[in-house]
């Protein structure tokens, strides 16, 4: 049996995790201000005279304010001169305040009202006519139509370059937030191994990951989880039916959680048994293929040479090429902060720079088709001395939490 694989039970391992803690210190008003500073300083380098920052990711990233979208615009304006507006629904005016972290002015429209229109008056007020306006990427397309109706007049551009400028170099209190949640995450993949028994089902193993990142203080439980056994690991992200788990299968999870916003996302792979020699081949590839990617992330590289490396390793062993299977079937790796999924990628095309701050998965798939799948997912960041895991890699196909190394 795989060490550290099956052999203990539910009750075992939340005691183990309960007397784990992770530090969660919460991003304070002065950093929130200094993003909004930032984003400042970049719209007047562009030319760029306010950015609209829809509900979500963006808008808690520069304000501190969450807030779900909806079908109801809520968002906030920040000007390049530095000032800053909300606007919301007039009913939710009381529930916004208390959410609230950078004190500013409120749009408030009334449910027969046309937001867009208010925002539009606003901004002619404040800018000159043929002014360029972004807009956070994520705003759905009713909201980029009914503003760029509401003013024509301006020129309506993706803020991008401004806010995935921002948000792709994280600070150090980010870095912190995300060392805690992958530790966290972690140590509920090592438990969510050893709980694993004959017969158990995809379900009863996800619950137990959902509990589990619950004990250790994420709020919400698991942001996501994939459990796969068998064949069913071919699927990156998984299968449409239930399984229970039989010996000598293949065990594939994915999971991660959420602190303060910021995400985990960490996949390990093993044998709930004796691995066969092709299993042992790929993940010892899949290893290398990983280590490699790790290796070539070096400040002032370009990102999809990360993605290179990673695929040289197994095209020496015959898979591939490119996206071809056997063989690895989508990117090597994504940013990661907020968003689970943000900007740059580790993909051919991303010519980005690799710099301080920057965070990324590392998790070049070997997708075997009708046989099994071979992931192995860890984050690091770029510091100023180049790339540092926020975990450890899995230790070896026999060992995969390193237990006995």
């Amino acid at each position: 049996m795989t060490i550290g694989v099956g052999g203990s039970t539910v009750q075992q391992e939340m005691q183990r995790l309960s007397k784990l803690s992770f530090p969660v210190i919460p991003i304070q008003e002065g950093e929130y201000r200094r993003r909004c500073d930032m984003a400042c300083k970049l719209m007047q380098l562009q030319g760029i005279s306010a950015v609209y920052l829809n509900a979500g990711t963006n808008l808690y990233y520069f304000t501190g304010l969450r807030w779900n979208p909806s079908e109801r615009m809520v968002g906030a304006v920040l000007l390049a001169t530095g000032e800053l507006w909300y606007i919301a629904p007039h009913f939710e005016l009381d529930t916004l305040r208390q959410f609230m972290l950078i004190d500013a002015p409120i749009i408030a429209w009334q449910e027969h009202e046309s937001p867009y229109l208010l925002l539009a008056q606003l901004l002619q007020q404040q800018v000159v006519v043929n002014s360029k306006i972004g807009v956070d990427e994520s705003t759905p397309f009713f909201i980029v139509d009914g503003l760029m109706k509401a003013a024509p007049q301006l020129q309506w551009c993706d803020s991008k370059s401004i806010v995935a400028a921002c948000r792709m170099r994280k600070s150090a209190q980010e870095i912190a937030l995300m060392q805690s949640a992958k530790s966290l995450t972690l140590e509920v993949q090592r438990s969510a191994a050893a709980i694993l028994h004959v017969g158990i089902s995809r379900a009863e193993v996800a619950v137990f990951i959902d509990q589990a990142h619950r004990l250790l203080g994420a709020a919400s439980g698991s942001y996501f989880c994939i459990v796969l056994f068998a064949k069913a690991t071919s699927f990156p992200h998984g299968v449409n039916y239930e399984q229970a788990l039989q010996v000598d299968d293949w065990v594939l999870i994915d999971t991660g959680c959420q602190l303060e916003g910021y995400n985990s996302d960490i996949t390990r792979s093993y044998c709930f048994g004796t691995a066969s020699p092709k299993q042992r081949q790929m993940w010892q590839l899949e290893k290398q293929a990983q280590i490699a990617a790790f290796d070539a992330a070096q400040l002032g590289s370009q990102c999809e040479l990360v993605d290179l490396a990673a695929r040289r390793v197994l095209e020496s062993a015959g898979l591939g090429p490119d996206y071809q299977l056997p063989g690895l079937p989508h990117r090597t790796g994504h940013g990661c902060g907020l968003d689970i999924h943000e900007w740059p990628y580790l993909v051919k095309g991303d010519q980005t720079p690799l710099d301080v701050g920057m965070v990324f998965s590392n998790e070049p798939m070997i997708v075997i088709p009708d046989e099994f799948g071979v992931r192995l997912e860890d984050h690091f960041y770029m510091s100023s001395q180049g790339p540092r895991w926020f975990t450890q890699p899995s230790y070896s196909v026999d060992d995969p939490f390193g237990l006995e190394s």
